[in-house]
């Protein structure tokens, strides 16, 4: 999901070697403009861009007026301004009219790729903001990304919108959430959904790592390191160089190792055992935990650094039983897979009604094994109670006077269903009394007594 840029300057090198720069740091999506009004153009038809750099000075039309125009057709368009001439008033002025930064040439390909990656995180920032405030959630980029989410709850459609917009940037993220939730899936559909997906993605189960293991499987080894080491192997780090390493279970790692995984995080630079040469990994962190990591912390159980770290952003991913509007759906979906290539399978009703009374304490993947059971005891044919779990059967009673309930619930008093109807003839008389007492064939004065009892003279 890449950012697309767009660079406005009359100076043709320029041009170029600010897209060199940019590609070079995998920002692919790069339009250079090398006339002012053809931009200008470009976003008076309704063009946008998600960064525009903007040349203060330039001989058709200077850069300030430029950026009041992307402004005011494209506001969401972040404009970085640079120029020769390194002029405090102008600067002023530049970030008066809404300009988000202002570079000062030459300018170094880091200092650029620096800006931009700010202006781009800083949009993201905003979009994340302003999805909160919205009641309608704005529709996925890329929903192929999020395929394996089965979902019609507004809850996780909002949840899966704001892990779109955190796959835009490499912030680190923590995903949260009871066992079960989804929240590898989710990971996944992360690195999906970024410009990393084409590298690898990762899983690993932090609570099997060991304190003598940690460093061998995370910033591998070189042949001969230790007794064993007959090769070089890579590590986690190297694994995903480029990609995504999920760190499920997070909450369980020993404090003694937490430190040299917060020093990865912050250098992206590791040593293999066995190497004192440094090595560079561009990595992007995703971590998972059904833990209360802040009760860690304050416990002095995990370290308050590193937690903030991994919590650049925070997804939380409720548990089925408080998004029962997703069962159908899902029980749906695993009916579907797990009778591939057979005829449809269908739930009978009671069976669905006990399935959403349980209260599903293994959240989504117990749902799917109770679904898959439930198949293979049908024998292919309409999902029964009889085929559910004993522990889900027996919230038939359950059930049954819930449903009872609700039908008695359902039945109006015989007066004030009589009182609707009189005061609906009422007002289709136009309020006259002796023609509603004829079209109810009442007395009057039964009529006058009955409009006295609803507060009517």
């Amino acid at each position: 999901m890449d950012k697309n840029i767009i660079v406005i300057d009359d100076e043709q090198d320029f041009l170029d070697s600010v897209k060199r720069g940019l590609l070079t740091a995998n920002m692919a999506d790069v339009r250079i403009e090398n006339s002012p009004g053809r931009a200008a153009d470009f976003f008076s038809l309704g063009g946008t861009a998600d960064v525009a750099l903007i040349d203060v000075t330039m001989s058709e039309m200077s850069g300030v007026e430029l950026l009041e125009l992307i402004k005011q057709t494209s506001p969401e368009t972040e404009c970085i301004m640079i120029t020769a001439v390194n002029d405090a008033r102008t600067a002023v002025e530049c970030l008066k009219k809404g300009a988000y930064d202002y570079l000062t040439k030459p300018v170094s390909r880091e200092d650029l790729v620096q800006a931009v990656n700010r202006a781009i995180e800083r949009k993201h920032l905003v979009e994340i903001a302003d999805l909160g405030k919205r009641k309608a959630i704005p529709k996925l980029e890329h929903p192929e990304a999020f395929s394996h989410f089965t979902t019609q709850s507004t809850v996780i459609a909002r949840i899966l919108k704001e892990a779109e917009l955190h796959a835009l940037s490499d912030v680190p993220v923590l995903v949260t959430g009871e066992t079960g939730t989804g929240k590898e899936l989710l990971a996944r559909a992360i690195h999906r959904a970024s410009r990393r997906s084409s590298g690898t993605f990762t899983p690993v189960n932090m609570a099997a790592i060991t304190p003598n293991l940690f460093d061998a499987e995370f910033f591998g080894h070189t042949k001969g390191a230790f007794t064993g080491a007959e090769k070089e192997r890579a590590g986690y780090l190297e694994v995903s160089n480029r990609g995504t390493l999920f760190l499920d279970e997070i909450g369980t790692l020993g404090q003694e190792l937490q430190g040299k995984l917060l020093r990865a995080l912050q250098e992206q630079e590791f040593y293999k055992v066995g190497s004192s040469a440094p090595r560079k990994a561009d990595v992007r962190f995703i971590a998972a935990t059904n833990a209360d990591l802040e009760r860690s912390v304050r416990d002095g159980l995990f370290r308050k650094d590193l937690y903030y770290r991994l919590k650049g952003a925070w997804l939380h991913l409720p548990p089925l039983h408080e998004r029962k509007e997703d069962l159908p759906v899902l029980v749906q979906a695993f009916l579907d897979e797990c009778t591939a290539g057979k005829k449809n399978v269908t739930v009978s009703q009671e069976a669905l009604d006990l399935l959403t009374a349980y209260n599903w304490p293994g959240n989504v993947r117990e749902l799917k094994s109770v679904v898959q059971s439930a198949v293979n005891l049908g024998g292919g044919s309409t999902v029964k109670p009889v085929h559910l779990p004993e522990n889900i059967r027996k919230l038939k009673k359950t059930v049954r006077r819930t449903a009872t309930v609700k039908n008695q619930a359902s039945i109006r008093p015989l007066s004030e269903v009589e009182k609707e109807h009189i005061l609906r003839v009422y007002e289709h008389a136009v309020r006259n009394k002796t023609q509603t007492a004829e079209m109810l064939g009442i007395g009057l004065n039964t009529l006058r007594r009955k409009l006295q009892n609803y507060g009517i003279e």
